[in-house]
């Protein structure tokens, strides 16, 4: 099983990451995806969000068209990754991260785009949906309590607004794990998620917009 670290900084729309030494952060051998200065070993795919690394992270900003996805060249299967968020804005935030992904080329308005596909873990504003499990260009949701119409069962508030909130996956088989602040979110386990992406990229996404603007990434 492959292990991860990354420190993701949001603040005010901001998307900052950092993937901090993992050497130093665990005593197994985890890989480290940023080198802290470039994003060599990510390449940008979907809409016309940009990236660009200052002061040590990566930093998206919001564009037209479809949602951006910067997405790691290294493809993972049974994982393990752990990274922290940040968000600080007076609006509602939402957002995630992709694990096991595909692109496939898509034309969008005689435009032909790399449309990322595959699940992802939701980032997300509490009271919210932040840690459950949705289906990028797939069905929608996989997890099943965000369908529920009771918010006692479709929401939580694990994700502290306006304070560091710690991420974890574990990836293995057809069974995907989260936890936020180390609290479990979710337990899925899905095969028809698993059968069509058992193995893919970890992919930062920008939501589109019809005004330019910041966002995470």
């Amino acid at each position: 099983m492959k292990h991860i670290t990354i420190n993701m900084r949001i603040l005010a729309g901001l998307a900052l990451l950092t993937l901090v030494n993992s050497l130093s952060a665990h005593d197994q051998d985890w890989t480290e995806l940023f080198d802290g200065k470039t994003t060599d070993g990510w390449t940008k795919r979907g809409g016309e969000a940009t990236y660009k690394v200052e002061d040590g992270t990566i930093v998206g900003t919001t564009g037209l068209g479809p949602n951006t996805f910067l997405c790691t060249e290294q493809e993972f299967g049974d994982f393990e990754l752990e990274f922290e968020v940040k968000y600080v804005s007076e609006k509602k935030f939402n957002s995630g991260c992709q694990i096991r992904s595909k692109a496939q080329k898509q034309d969008k308005k005689g435009k032909t785009i790399d449309r990322v596909n595959g699940p992802q873990v939701e980032i997300e504003t509490g009271p919210g949906q932040a840690g459950y499990i949705y289906g990028e260009q797939m069905s929608g949701w996989l997890s099943t309590n965000p369908k529920s119409k009771d918010k006692s069962v479709n929401s939580h508030q694990h994700f502290k607004n306006e304070e560091w909130n710690h991420y974890r996956i574990v990836a293995k088989g057809s069974r995907i794990q989260t936890w936020i602040n180390g609290a479990q979110v979710e337990d899925l386990t899905h095969d028809q998620a698993y059968e069509s992406h058992p193995k893919g990229f970890i992919g930062l996404q920008v939501h589109s917009t019809k005004n330019h603007g910041r966002s995470i990434a």
